[in-house]
């Protein structure tokens, strides 16, 4: 293994599963590969870890989790977190007041759940209609009369504000006023419809790095998979970045290398690519 890697950071919706949340059986197997090499294999998604799907929860090796865009980085054995970086709430409800004048329905992830308004949840249809992300709204998430009570009662900080758009050309504007808006929030997308806020330490580069550090490793002994904006600080970070084929133009940007799709198990070609058959960047 030429380039000496010892921690693989996946996304997992575009990069890790296809596009109807399959792990292939060629991902699967350079995985467990991987794994007996003794290389840590870490997903690092924009999901809380009870939200992961069960083929990557189940998975034996896996012992470290970079959570909700790195709001948490989740140790699997000891069911603790290593590091978290979370929003204010009372900053969560400055921004969702500032939401509630747009056409966008909105959630928070809140100690490891999700949390939303009632009268947004029932419009989840319209706002989310690919079937995937309409299944994952609504399973992972509790409705509430009214969120920003909620929170004030509860007076918990929050991992994440999510919000979703059906107009395209206000999903832009809103993800530009937001970063000026709110300059201590980072401002991602994880899917086409869209918009992520999470605390600015909150982002997968810098969880992987606390992670590295954590574990006693260079970042040049790391390689990451994704296709994102979610996913572009790690890409830049990374010891080798490689987004997917089916990447949106930033997280190729970011990237030293471009894999196959999703559908393709690009992760089980880059990493028989650079790892397994030892060719160089």
């Amino acid at each position: 293994m030429q380039h000496n890697i010892k921690l693989i950071a996946l996304d997992l919706d575009g990069t890790l599963l296809t596009t109807d949340k399959a792990l292939t059986p060629e991902n699967e197997a350079a995985l467990c590969k991987a794994a007996a090499a003794g290389i840590e294999i870490v997903p690092a998604t924009g999901r809380f870890f009870s939200g992961m799907p069960q083929n990557i929860r189940s998975l034996p090796f896996v012992r470290y989790v970079i959570a909700i865009n790195g709001a948490q980085i989740y140790d699997v054995k000891t069911d603790s977190a290593i590091s978290r970086s979370e929003i204010p709430w009372q900053r969560a409800v400055e921004v969702m007041t500032y939401l509630d004048r747009l056409p966008v329905i909105y959630d928070c992830y809140m100690d490891n759940w999700g949390w939303m308004t009632q009268s947004l949840y029932d419009q989840a249809e319209l706002y989310a209609p690919h079937k995937h992300s309409l299944e994952m709204l609504k399973t992972l998430r509790t409705p509430v009369p009214e969120l920003k009570s909620h929170l004030a009662q509860v007076g918990h900080d929050v991992q994440k504000i999510q919000m979703f758009f059906r107009d395209m050309e206000l999903r832009e504007r809103t993800m530009a006023e937001l970063a000026q808006r709110f300059p201590d929030l980072a401002v991602t997308s994880s899917i086409p419809r869209n918009v992520e806020l999470n605390s600015r330490r909150a982002v997968k580069g810098e969880a992987v790095r606390t992670l590295a550090v954590h574990l006693g490793l260079d970042m040049r002994q790391t390689m990451c998979f994704g296709d994102d904006l979610n996913d572009v600080s790690m890409l830049r970070s990374a010891g080798i970045g490689v987004a997917m084929d089916n990447a949106c133009d930033e997280a190729k940007a970011a990237a030293d290398y471009v894999t196959l799709s999703c559908d393709q198990s690009g992760v089980a070609a880059a990493m028989e690519k650079f790892l397994f058959s030892g060719q160089s960047l």
